[in-house]
């Protein structure tokens, strides 16, 4: 039996095996290894890497040694056995981001994840020059997720020719991959994760020219399964199985999409979040294999509707954008989504990014990145800060008043903490029903980013609904409530 050199890897890292074998992409060669520690077995498959190289990458979920031992249909690839140590995670390493209580998000540690994403679908096949300054951006922005497609993107605003292609010619006709394409490719999703930064991965979309879009159902799933190998070790992926999947059904019936759901089930051993994004608002997600709902609607009023038709974390990856462009979904006032993504936030759900303000050269940050011309990443970040200030595991809407659902904004409890918005309601004072103790008042200005102390008195005598507090308010709209039980 052949054995390989001991190596170190993080808790939630990548260890990876690369070996010698066949100098053909074409060769209908199997590989995987089965790695052990103490009772437990999980099993991996591998992938071709060009140049006779063959990979297998495993991402340790638990600190101490792991042994592994590959098997293969070729002889040069099978029976290699070894081992390695996985050390316990660094500072900066939580995990994978997983469902926390229903409707929420955790890293793997129990630190709680609020997911506050951009759409930049095709920031990867840009060239150096503009990656290297779309990571710059990030860098300094309050992103901690992009959506991202792997297939070269087709549209207004985006009809350059990529850099790389996933797919190379192959004399036989199969699929033979281009890894160029998906090396440069997981190069960029590394570099996410090293700045904190969850990779929504988007597998397919129907904005093509090149033929993606209209593959049949075996290379579909031979794709499928090859980005699984490649990338699921990645512990900042998050599998999206299509952007706007309803425009790809006459050549991917609803049938395929579920099995496409199914392998990423079977075959993801570490069960990475999955859903998929949709242009018609009636996508059903309440199938067990969407982990949670990536939706795209402007009525955000309806995240109540949403989280109890489907039972699970709500995020509105496209509630529109801020820009000019001449579409209606791409040129919205920052003011106004601002509000979208308050009236998300405290009403328990999670709100996206996109911006689309044209540009001499079509660099648009929704399709290829560079620089953000915005406004609303900025009140996105101080939103953020507000979330991350308040107790872990998320917001719950209040429902149990006919009042709380008339108002516009929304009201999210943790406990007896609160964050309440109100709109465009501009009230000078708003009745509250509050348990016996001390708190602090915050009065919160979404758009200009200030927080002041705010007034509690007892309730006066007049009120329309059940109240044992008044909080004292300027009266101008959009503006925003925290409640904070001292200790």
């Amino acid at each position: 039996m052949k054995t390989a050199t001991l190596k170190i890897v993080e808790q939630w890292d990548i260890f990876e095996l690369t070996l010698k074998g066949p100098d053909d992409g074409c060769m209908n060669v199997n590989l995987g290894a089965e790695f052990r520690h103490d009772e437990r077995c999980i099993g991996i498959n591998g992938f071709y890497d060009g140049n006779g190289l063959y990979r297998v990458r495993f991402m340790p979920d638990q600190a101490g040694e792991w042994h592994y031992t590959t098997q293969s249909n070729c002889s040069e690839l099978d029976g290699v056995a070894g081992s390695f140590v996985s050390t316990p995670p660094g500072n900066h390493n939580h995990g994978m981001v997983r469902v926390q209580h229903r409707y929420h998000f955790a890293y793997d540690d129990g630190r709680s994840y609020y997911p506050f994403g951009t759409t930049c679908y095709a920031w990867t096949h840009q060239g150096e020059t503009l990656e290297e300054q779309t990571l710059n951006t990030l860098r300094s922005a309050p992103f901690n997720k992009v959506r991202m497609c792997i297939f070269p993107k087709h549209y207004p605003y985006n009809e350059n020719e990529p850099v790389y292609h996933p797919f190379e010619p192959c004399d036989s006709g199969e699929l033979r991959f281009n890894p160029a394409f998906f090396q440069h490719f997981e190069k960029r999703v590394g570099e996410l994760r090293d700045m904190g930064i969850e990779a929504d991965v988007i597998l397919f979309h129907p904005y093509d020219r090149w033929g993606y879009a209209k593959m049949d159902e075996e290379h579909d799933i031979r794709y499928l399964r090859y980005v699984i190998a490649r990338l699921a070790a990645y512990r900042n992926v998050w599998w999206s199985l299509a952007n706007e999947y309803d425009f790809l059904l006459k050549d991917k019936p609803l049938e395929r999409w579920e099995r496409f759901f199914a392998i990423l089930r079977e075959e993801d051993p570490y069960q990475h979040l999955r859903s998929i994004h949709q242009a018609d608002p009636q996508m059903v997600y309440d199938q067990p294999d969407v982990t949670h709902v990536s939706i795209q609607n402007w009525d955000v009023k309806q995240v109540k509707t949403w989280r109890t038709t489907y039972g699970k974390p709500i995020v509105n990856d496209e509630l529109e954008y801020e820009g000019n462009i001449p579409f209606p979904w791409g040129n919205i006032t920052a003011q106004e989504l601002v509000h979208r993504a308050w009236i998300m936030v405290t009403n328990g759900g999670y709100a996206g990014h996109g911006e689309t303000y044209e540009h001499p050269n079509d660099l648009l940050w929704w399709s290829k990145g560079g620089v953000l011309w915005g406004e609303i990443w900025k009140r996105l970040a101080f939103l953020k800060q507000i979330m991350d200030e308040g107790p872990a595991g998320g917001l719950s809407p209040r429902e149990d008043s006919w009042v709380w659902t008339r108002v516009s904004g929304g009201m999210g409890m943790n406990g007896n903490y609160c964050l309440f918005y109100f709109g465009e309601h501009q009230p000078v004072s708003w009745g509250i029903d509050l348990p016996d103790q001390d708190y602090t008042i915050d009065l919160i200005d979404t758009w200009n980013m200030t927080i002041s102390p705010g007034t509690l008195r007892p309730v006066r005598q007049f009120s329309p609904y059940p109240a044992t507090h008044e909080i004292v308010l300027p009266g101008k709209p959009y503006l925003a409530v925290r409640i904070k039980p001292l200790d």
